[in-house]
């Protein structure tokens, strides 16, 4: 994780980006081609549509099966889990809030259960909390602590959480379909009732009820006409891109004695590689000893909305990584055996679009205030901020129906989607997002009108964490302002 600062009152999160310069790109051409018109036969039809299978679309789909709502599941790639398994994301950043309470539960927390220790690492439960010296220190070198205190932040195996997550969504009665791309959502009046896909059938479509928009750049609902906003700080690691990949046949308790108990020489060691390589990143931790996971370099001024620049972020990483094998071997403790274990089958996008709803989370509510539509509860970035409560309203489009938009492109400012693009937030919303898409379905309302009290009853029911009764109470009459 990067450092906090305040510059500017904005940027809370930071961590070494590079700035590139471009490859030569070809020049694009001026004319334009028209596609005839063509019947798109009907593939399936059904209650929830989910488009995308990453954390929210995954839990998304089962909280709505599990309701008794009929599921289909589109997902681009040959499994589930998105960048936490695609991507290598293998760290799930912070589950606990500053004081050790276990607040972003629900689906996440049933599906990290599903592994055993052969499979996750991190703190025990008992450690959650802990301002202990010794274990702080032991943990912050492993992703797992943070301004003195031990946090619940897992790594894990990404082959077995795609296994699991899969597990979970079948056993839901889900009906899931790999190898299909979500081209163009079906829009009638102004509402979304279904989803034209990409396969190797060609177009196909699915019709539903309700969809939900869980693609992680909300694809769905700018084709569909619902604003959305773009705009990020480029010093900012949320604006960057990158490539992930995993190093086998290492040592890393032999590198992190490095890091820890030589730090000029570590230093030194840091130095000399951005002076070779200039986008130089050091490795994390993973769920085993011999298996090291880079997380970058960061590269910063691409946008995940153009594919040339997509190409070339993943063209770039890929060079990096055979670079970074070749130094660390030559030059890191722990490494001299290292060899490539796997580069992400999915590119590292932070940041995409954020979309425009009924209602946006802000910097102005990390104050510990409660949202009347609460939908779930994240952990601050730092123990000075209150929990967060995220309001149903962020995930509802302002100016479209029959769509919900889980995920790293709801609605938020630039600063809190620092933490509510991540794993643990994306399950959380995805989670709501499912029962709300259920309840609609089954009542035949609008997204934006189903009942908060019957929703957050569900979730809970469900084993979501939401603030108390009491709580919830006052928000609604008035509290939510304080």
């Amino acid at each position: 994780m990067g450092s906090m600062s305040e510059e500017g009152g904005r940027l809370f999160f930071q961590a070494e980006t590079f700035e590139t310069k471009r490859l030569e790109r070809r020049k694009p051409s001026s004319r334009v081609m028209h596609e005839p018109a063509q019947p798109v036969p009907v593939h399936t039809e059904c209650d929830v549509l989910v488009v995308g299978g990453g954390p929210a679309g995954t839990a998304a789909a089962v909280a709505a099966a599990r309701l008794g709502a009929d599921v289909v599941l589109l997902e681009r790639y040959n499994h589930l889990g998105g960048l936490s398994t695609g991507g290598l994301v293998v760290w799930i950043d912070r589950m606990t809030d500053w004081s050790g309470r276990h607040v972003i539960r629900g689906i996440a927390e049933e599906l990290l259960s599903r592994l055993d220790s052969s499979k996750i690492a991190g703190p025990s439960r008992a450690e959650w909390g802990s301002h202990d010296p010794d274990k702080v220190a032991y943990w912050s070198l492993r992703t797992a602590a943070y301004h003195n205190t031990v946090t619940h932040s897992p790594t894990l195996d990404p082959e077995w959480l795609k296994a699991e997550s899969l597990a979970l969504v079948l056993e839901a009665g889900v009906h899931p379909i790999f190898h299909a791309w979500g081209a163009r959502p079906v829009v009638e009046d102004g509402r979304v009732s279904g989803c034209i896909f990409e396969s190797k059938e060609g177009r196909r479509a699915v019709l539903a009820k309700i969809v939900v928009d869980a693609t992680g750049d909300g694809d769905l609902y700018a084709r569909a006409g619902a604003g959305f906003e773009t705009e990020v700080d480029a010093r900012d690691i949320h604006g960057c891109m990158n490539t992930a990949w995993m190093f086998a046949g290492v040592d890393m308790d032999a590198f992190l004695r490095f890091r820890a108990q030589t730090p000029e020489q570590f230093s030194a060691f840091m130095a000399r590689g951005r002076e070779a390589l200039r986008f130089f990143e050091k490795p994390v931790v993973s769920w085993r000893n011999d298996i090291a996971v880079f997380m970058g370099p960061r590269l910063a001024g691409y946008s995940a909305l153009k594919v040339e620049d997509l190409s070339e972020v993943e063209i770039r990483s890929h060079q990096l990584m055979l670079e970074h094998l070749a130094f660390y071997r030559q030059h890191a403790p722990g490494f001299g055996d290292a060899y490539i274990m796997l580069s992400a089958p999915q590119l590292g996008v932070r940041h995409g679009r954020r979309l425009q709803a009924v209602s946006r989370l802000t910097r102005e509510m990390w104050d510990g205030r409660v949202a009347p539509d609460e939908i779930g509860v994240s952990p601050s970035l730092a123990p000075k901020f209150a929990n967060i409560s995220i309001p149903y309203g962020s995930i509802v489009p302002r100016d479209l129906d029959g769509l919900l938009a889980p995920g790293r492109h709801l609605a938020c400012d630039a600063t809190s989607h620092s933490f509510m693009r991540e794993i643990p937030q994306c399950w959380l919303t995805g989670h709501a997002a499912g029962v709300a898409a259920a309840i609609a379905a089954d009542r035949g309302l609008r997204p934006a009108d189903i009942p908060i009290a019957d929703l957050q009853e569900k979730l809970r029911a469900q084993g979501a964490f939401l603030n108390s009764m009491e709580e919830l109470a006052e928000a609604k009459a008035g509290g939510y302002d304080r």
